[in-house]
């Protein structure tokens, strides 16, 4: 869930150029659900991908963002026309390998794209995002704290403060097991961390208890299950700073014989949970794409309560492991007024009412996009 972005906006269409397998294709986007269907390897992702890209200023699958640019183009480059409360807007990155990524609002230069009021929400299913529910418990902490951000933007400055003490207490550690530090200069750095550290788990104790509900109900309504719980657990028991601090102060000896901070916030953990048993270890792969679908949802629900702006959704290939009737509350679920979404599928078939005038239908082949109805 990408945070910080302004009132309520749509994409109205988009243009890639140079973009993955894309020469140079333009499509339109439907107000409510849109439907890219296509065989397997024809470019489905990537048009989900290049949506983000324009979005956001980065991509939804690499770090390496050598790979987007189309093999034999120089550069790659998407066009986002997004409709606002305040009328239209245009949002264009352009990136060419070896130069820095060039970001543009209205033809005005930016420097990240997740500042501009014009851009909107996203959230994004990919099949390799199951790492936040198989992954390492900083996977996701670190989704959590990005959801604190997209619920309340003003309060990432509390994690970056958190991450900057964290970091200073580490070099601490460090100077004091080479010789060339004070263990008495411990203590200020413990109840400095202490203090970001509290309104850090508060923070994320909050946005958990705002989304945990949510996702109990959606995780019934796709067939996960009645049982199913998201819970919070940090790794302190501490209700003041002062009892965080003490906490860190008595594991000072742990810290320096390993040589980090092996206390506080940046060991907590989200579970999720079906029938008392978390579905990271004892879930199988359709349970765990379940729970990370009704995880994303009430995610998105809850951000569009908070901000009264509904992100924009993208669900790649969602459809594959759901049988008819989780198919069919899916989509119902998406076609309630809740924004826009984008699915993509081999089979239109997988997706119930996909040929209702109220769909929008894109058919993509390797590289080419035939838009086959817009909805009206």
């Amino acid at each position: 869930m990408e945070a910080t972005a302004g009132a309520v906006t749509r994409v109205a269409a988009l243009t890639l150029r140079g973009f993955r397998g894309y020469e140079n294709v333009r499509v339109v986007l439907g107000s409510g659900l849109t439907v890219v269907s296509g065989p397997n390897g024809a470019g489905k992702t990537n048009l989900l991908e290049a949506i983000y890209f324009g979005s956001t200023g980065r991509s939804c699958r690499t770090t390496n963002e050598r790979e987007v640019v189309r093999f034999g183009s120089d550069a790659a480059r998407v066009v986002v026309q997004v409709v606002g409360e305040d009328g239209p807007h245009e949002l264009s990155v352009g990136f060419t390998p070896g130069e820095p990524k060039r970001m543009r609002v209205d033809g005005a230069s930016v420097e990240r794209l997740l500042d501009a009021s014009a851009r909107p929400l996203v959230s994004v299913f990919l099949p390799d995002r199951l790492e936040l529910i198989k992954g390492p418990p900083a996977v996701r902490r670190a989704h959590l704290d990005q959801l604190v951000a997209a619920l309340w933007p003003s309060r990432v400055a509390t994690r970056r403060a958190y991450a900057q003490t964290l970091a200073q207490r580490n070099a601490l550690i460090a100077r004091i097991r080479a010789g060339s530090g004070s263990r008495a200069s411990l203590a200020s750095w413990n109840a400095q961390l202490a203090r970001y550290g509290m309104d850090l788990m508060a923070d994320r104790s909050e946005a958990v208890a705002v989304v945990a509900g949510r996702f109990q109900v959606l995780a019934e309504a796709l067939g996960l299950g009645a049982d199913c719980a998201l819970t919070y657990r940090p790794r302190s028991r501490a209700q003041q700073p002062d009892e965080l601090a003490a906490e860190l102060s008595e594991r000072s000896d742990v810290d320096l014989d390993r040589g980090f901070t092996s206390h506080g916030p940046h060991r907590d953990e989200l579970a999720l949970k079906r029938a008392d048993r978390e579905v990271r270890t004892y879930g199988s792969q359709g349970q765990q794409r379940l729970a990370l679908l009704s995880l994303l949802l009430a995610e998105r629900d809850a951000v569009a309560d908070r901000r009264g702006a509904l992100p924009l959704l993208l669900l790649d290939d969602v459809m594959s492991e759901l049988d008819h009737d989780r198919r069919l509350a899916l989509v119902e679920w998406l076609r309630s007024g809740r924004g826009q979404a984008v699915i993509t599928t081999t089979d239109l078939e997988h997706v119930p009412g996909a040929a209702s005038p109220e769909v929008t239908r894109i058919a993509v082949s390797d590289g080419r996009v035939l838009q086959e109805a817009v909805a009206a």
